[in-house]
């Protein structure tokens, strides 16, 4: 049987068992039912705080995962975001996210944030900044000082986190006393492309002053922070060469970048080979772990 649809009857089968074979169908607009998927694709040792808001808007709201195996969580916090074309997603069906991480020791914050139609760019990547500034402010270590902070994210969401990252701008605009991200990790993400002029996202970026605002790869700059990027070689959403140009621009300025090319994946897989029962699909899991437990291993950076 091919590996793909092993892959895909893995998926199918989590979701009948767990939740019945009618909402598949409804899957995309329950809430409920992602929120149920994703306690089923969730592994144990984590404990959660919902729905906490990080700001004045209804989709301002996150949830924190913490780990809960009587020791106190460990190195930097991983700030998750999620994907969806700018235009859907629900942190509910990313609890196997957080609790993935927090199972391992480290705190995971998920966030919601604004969508297409309501707001248009920059209005969603401002939204990530001000729930990094959360958390900056918010996930302490035991003597007050603030954690390193490592962004994470899939899809719309990798680029979200890569130009957060990189656009020196959106953190100061939160407070010119914050430190950037220890770290980026980006899965599947378009880091390069032209968003202003793609026919299924020129409106969402209709307000962007060009189109190098918009991409991550045109802020490479040499004090960037490590990055880990990985794309599945069968994307047909996002293309590998987004990637590859991000690699590109980030070494032709001395950056640190890891890329990893994913035999026989697509754009959903990677981020769904996080969840424990579908690890064995690809090393997304294990190379985002040890990425994150070599930043806990180093001297936290210092300001805020």
């Amino acid at each position: 049987m091919p590996r793909k649809l092993i892959f895909s009857l893995a998926i199918t089968i989590l979701i009948a068992l767990g939740l019945g074979v009618g909402t598949v169908v409804a899957f995309q607009k329950s809430s409920s039912v992602k929120a149920a998927v994703g306690t089923l694709l969730s592994e144990r040792g984590a404990r959660i705080e919902r729905d906490i808001s990080y700001g004045p808007e209804p989709r301002h709201r996150l949830d924190v995962y913490r780990p809960d195996n009587g020791t106190p969580a460990k190195g930097p916090v991983v700030l998750f975001l999620y994907g969806g074309g700018w235009r859907q997603g629900d942190r509910a069906m990313y609890r196997f996210i957080g609790a993935g991480f927090a199972s391992r020791g480290f705190t995971t914050v998920v966030p919601d944030y604004r969508l297409f139609p309501d707001v248009q760019f920059p209005a969603f990547v401002e939204d990530a900044a001000r729930a990094y500034g959360w958390v900056a402010d918010h996930l302490r270590n035991a003597n007050g000082r603030p954690r390193d902070i490592v962004v994470m994210g899939h899809s719309a969401g990798a680029h979200i986190g890569a130009l957060m990252t990189l656009d020196k701008r959106y953190l100061a605009a939160i407070d010119s006393s914050l430190r950037q991200p220890a770290g980026f990790i980006g899965i599947s993400g378009p880091y390069a492309f032209d968003p202003t002029t793609w026919h299924t996202t020129k409106n969402i970026f209709a307000e962007a002053p060009s189109a190098d605002d918009a991409r991550p790869a045109a802020f490479a700059r040499a004090d960037a922070p490590p990055m880990l990027v990985m794309h599945g070689l069968d994307d047909t959403v996002v293309k590998l060469w987004n990637m590859q140009t991000l690699t590109k621009e980030l070494r032709a300025k001395g950056a640190r970048i890891t890329p990893i090319e994913l035999a026989d994946i697509g754009h959903i897989e990677p981020i769904l080979t996080m969840a424990w029962p579908l690890r064995w699909r690809a090393p997304v899991f294990d190379e985002t772990l040890s990425f994150v437990n070599a930043i806990a291993e180093r001297p936290p950076l210092t300001g805020r």
